[in-house]
C-alpha cells in the first residue's frame, strides 16, 4: 500500500495539525509541499491540485491506492481518525466525540483568529487585512481563551476530558504558535489554566517536529519575517519530518 500523500506547508496550522496526528500515530506520509493561494505548478489555486480540493486551501490529503482525496484538516482528521480506528484521539463514546465535534465546529470563529489576526498580518502583507479586521480578531481570541480557561480547561487537563484528542491538536497548532519561544506574540500569564495546557501539550509525541518551522523562524513581534526567512524554515522543517518518519 502506498503512502498517504498530504499536501501543503509545514508553515500552515491546519497543515500542521493534520502532520501531528500521523506523527502521534505512528502514520507514514509525503508531504508535498503545495504554496497557499499560488496558481504555480505547486500552488493550491492551480488546475491539477483544484481537482483534487475545489476549494484551493491546504491541506488535502490523498490515498494513492484508491485515489480519494479530502481538504479541510478537521475532516480529515476525524476520517482518519475513523478509517484507522484511533479511537484514542477520536473515542467510540458519542458524548465525549460529541463534545471534541463542538469544539472543532467552534475552532474556525474563535482560536482560528490566532492566525489571521496576528499571525498573518506579520507574514503575509500582501494580504493588506485591515486593521478594523485585526482588532476584531484580537477581541475574539481573547474572548477564545476565556471560553477556554472557564469551561473547556475548568477541570480538566485537556480541552475534551484527561486526555489528548484530536481537538487539543487543533488547538494547540492555532494558539501554542503564540508562544515566546515561537512568534511571540501573545502573553498567556492572564490564562493560568490554558498556560499549564500548552505545557502538557509539550510532551505529547510529535510536538518537535511540527514545530521546528516555527522555531527556525523565531520570534516575529517586532520585525516581519522575510519570504526566505519562512523559505528556510519550511525547508529545515521538511528536514525534520522526513527524518522523523524514517524511524517508523
Amino acid at each position: 500500500m502506498s503512502s498517504l500523500i498530504l499536501y501543503g506547508v509545514p508553515f500552515s496550522q491546519p497543515v500542521r495539525a493534520v502532520m501531528w496526528l500521523l506523527l502521534l500515530k505512528r502514520q507514514n506520509f509525503e508531504l508535498i509541499l503545495t504554496n497557499p493561494g499560488s496558481k504555480g505548478d505547486n500552488g493550491s489555486r492551480h488546475p491539477d491540485y483544484l481537482r483534487k480540493n475545489p476549494t484551493g486551501t491546504i491541506p488535502c490529503i490523498e490515498e494513492p491506492d484508491t485515489g480519494f482525496t479530502l481538504g479541510e484538516a478537521h475532516a480529515i482528521m476525524t476520517y482518519l481518525a475513523d478509517v484507522h480506528g484511533w479511537h484514542d484521539v477520536f473515542p467510540k463514546d458519542h458524548r465525549v466525540r460529541g463534545r471534541i465535534n463542538a469544539y472543532l465546529h467552534y475552532h474556525h470563529k474563535s482560536l482560528r483568529d490566532a492566525s489571521t489576526g496576528l499571525v498573518a498580518p506579520k507574514v503575509r502583507k500582501d494580504l493588506n487585512i485591515p486593521e478594523a479586521v485585526q482588532t476584531a480578531a484580537h477581541h475574539n481570541l481573547g474572548n477564545a481563551l476565556s471560553v477556554l480557561e472557564q469551561y473547556f480547561l475548568a477541570e480538566q487537563d485537556y480541552l475534551c476530558g484527561d486526555f489528548v484528542t484530536l481537538a487539543d491538536l487543533a488547538a494547540y497548532v492555532e494558539i501554542g504558535q503564540l508562544q515566546p519561544e515561537f512568534t511571540n506574540l501573545m502573553d498567556f500569564s492572564g490564562f493560568p489554566k490554558v498556560k499549564r495546557w500548552l505545557e502538557l501539550m509539550h510532551g505529547v509525541d510529535g510536538h518537535d517536529e511540527v514545530h521546528v518551522v516555527l522555531r527556525e523562524m523565531g520570534d516575529i513581534s517586532l520585525e516581519a519575517p522575510t519570504m526566505d526567512r519562512i523559505r528556510a524554515a519550511n525547508i529545515a522543517a521538511l528536514k525534520a519530518l522526513k527524518a522523523r518518519l524514517q524511524s517508523f
